[in-house]
């Protein structure tokens, strides 16, 4: 075995040995701090070591190359990094040198019985020559981000219901000495930036529908956050606070999350009638929105199992499934099963609707009645015929529980369960059942009516 100690001045060194029959090439080299900074890998990586140790081996024509370094602590390790790039610095003489780092495996991978040993000794060896020509790396403070004007707010997720005065925090740690502050909602269906409210800390303008249930909280003199009074079912989704300050600006991001319950919705004459914007209208009608696969995947966590497909608010079809069966994507684990996007006006599926709490109450009159009747009997109490939303946070939010099946504004029949019981549905689980669509002509079910006035029982 032949061996050259590599000196001070970061030159290479080179070892040539026979292993096992193998021509094995090792290659070391000190890679001296630079003048300036640390060279930076093509990746964006800092290099972070005061010298590499290469070793070349050949198997059947094939090169297994490994990476050793040390950092110039006096450790030795080895680098198992999947960089491969073109280092530039400089040596203790003021040259540039280039450092080639080839693709790098880890030793368990390499078969090769003595390399370890002998990259070891030759590594160990130029440590020295490392050390002596090291210098102190600083950080290059051009590159170190100055301190943030805007504070990294405590909760991302801000929780809220319908009805209530909510505030996303959005506070200054510094003032710039001229600067704005705007508000914005992200819609994953509106690629247009959707405006709320601009300031420059003194004055403000506010823009599109929020425009007058939205204003600054103003705490403080650094406080830009924005108070949503009356929220509503379209409030809920992302906002971003962001200060413009010359060419510089930082921005944060804030999901208000209203607490609902989404629910399954298909026409009265049968499954996949809806396209997109069928499906969009007929969850408005029924006191709800589209929902957003957040919300479809929360609804799934809590109990929601359907095997109808339907649209949501981003333009996919999707369903959720808990007890997997053969007409259900099969034996496949439990999840969301997604369609993706499809076509919004040829494509026919049912739609996931989305509700929250409510103001009213809604209750039930037990008379035998048809559909006509039905309406005509909320009518009479001063209350309306109740939507199938309205039903449904009434169960969520109200644990409203009725063994009877009732008529609903869309002429289907439902009943709501919190305690399950086998004379009501038989099913193990809470929810809300449905008889469907009956003949409206049947004088068989009562009514659910829904009223935003005390007391919400029915008075004979």
């Amino acid at each position: 075995m032949r061996r050259k100690v590599p000196p001070h001045n970061g030159k290479l060194c080179f070892l040539r040995s026979r292993a096992w029959g193998r021509q094995v090439n090792a290659k070391c080299h000190t890679d001296p701090a630079p003048e300036h900074g640390q060279p930076h890998l093509g990746l964006g990586i800092r290099i972070r070591r005061q010298g590499t140790c290469f070793l070349g081996g050949e198997r059947r024509g094939q090169k297994t190359p490994l990476i050793w370094k040390f950092p110039g602590n006096g450790s030795c390790s080895l680098d198992s990094s999947s960089a491969v790039s073109n280092v530039r610095g400089r040596n203790s003489s003021g040259r540039q040198q280039n450092t080639f780092a080839r693709l790098a495996r880890p030793a368990m991978r390499l078969k090769m019985r003595g390399l370890l040993p002998l990259l070891a000794s030759v590594c160990l060896a130029s440590l020295h020559a490392g050390l002596g020509s090291s210098r102190v790396i600083t950080k290059n403070k051009a590159s170190t981000p100055g301190p943030r004007h805007l504070l990294e707010p405590i909760y991302e997720v801000i929780h809220t219901q319908r009805g209530a005065n909510v505030t996303l925090p959005c506070v200054l740690r510094t003032r710039p000495r001229v600067y704005k502050v705007k508000w914005t909602k992200i819609n994953p269906t509106d690629a247009l930036e959707n405006i709320i409210l601009i300031t420059n800390g003194q004055q403000r303008k506010n823009y599109n529908q929020l425009s007058w249930r939205v204003r600054l909280r103003r705490g403080h003199r650094n406080d830009a956050s924005l108070v949503i009074t009356d929220v509503r079912l379209e409030d809920d989704g992302k906002y971003r606070c962001q200060l413009v300050n010359g060419l510089e600006d930082e921005s944060l991001f804030l999901n208000l999350r209203l607490d609902g319950v989404v629910f399954p919705y298909q026409a009265r004459l049968g499954r996949y009638l809806f396209n997109y914007f069928d499906a969009r209208q007929k969850c408005e009608e029924q006191d709800a929105l589209l929902a957003t696969s957040a919300q479809l995947y929360q609804a799934w966590t809590e109990g929601l199992d359907w095997c109808n497909a339907g649209w949501l608010l981003d333009g996919t079809v999707q369903y959720p499934i808990i007890q997997t069966r053969g007409p259900c994507g099969g034996n496949i684990p439990p999840g969301i099963r997604t369609y993706g996007p499809k076509d919004s006006k040829k494509d026919r599926y049912d739609a996931f609707c989305f509700t929250s709490t409510i103001k009213g109450h809604v209750y039930f009159i037990p008379a035998p009645m048809n559909f006509e009747e039905a309406v005509l009997a909320c009518q009479k109490q001063g209350a309306t015929i109740s939507k199938v939303g309205q039903l449904y946070a009434a169960w969520k939010f109200l644990h409203l529980d009725h063994c009877d099946g009732g008529w609903l504004e869309d002429s289907s029949v439902r009943f709501p369960i919190v305690n399950p019981r086998d004379r009501c549905g038989g099913l193990p689980d809470p929810g809300v059942r449905s008889f469907g669509f009956p003949d409206k002509a049947k004088r068989i079910y009562g009514v659910y009516c829904y009223t935003q006035k005390g007391g919400g029982e029915w008075r004979g």
